[in-house]
């Protein structure tokens, strides 16, 4: 008996057909993609001048900024930098006089 390639009931004659799925594309593994990506997300921020900063919050106040960046239609990280900004200016403002 020929193999059809139509014919799917015979399951002994396609246990070597590969599985359906997307096909592998890169021949790292994600954790290495991943990183390679992190480093390369850190040269972009750097060339634009930008510096990671961490800090923790209490939860209020997360949310407080969330609220307040959605009004705004700005993400949370930018409504930050403004208050910093404002903070600094008006202090930079106040030591000149």
């Amino acid at each position: 008996m020929a193999k059809q390639d139509a014919d799917c009931i015979t399951l002994d004659l396609f246990a070597s057909v590969p599985k359906v799925g997307r096909p592998r594309t890169n021949p790292l593994s994600r954790e290495q993609q991943v990183r390679i990506n992190k480093r390369n997300q850190l040269r972009r921020d750097r060339s634009f001048g930008l510096k990671r900063v961490e800090l923790k919050l209490h939860t209020d106040l997360v949310q407080s900024l969330e609220k307040e960046a959605a009004q705004r239609g700005i993400t949370r990280g930018q409504l930050i930098e403004n208050i910093l900004n404002r903070y600094f200016s008006g202090n930079t403002e106040a030591e000149a006089k």
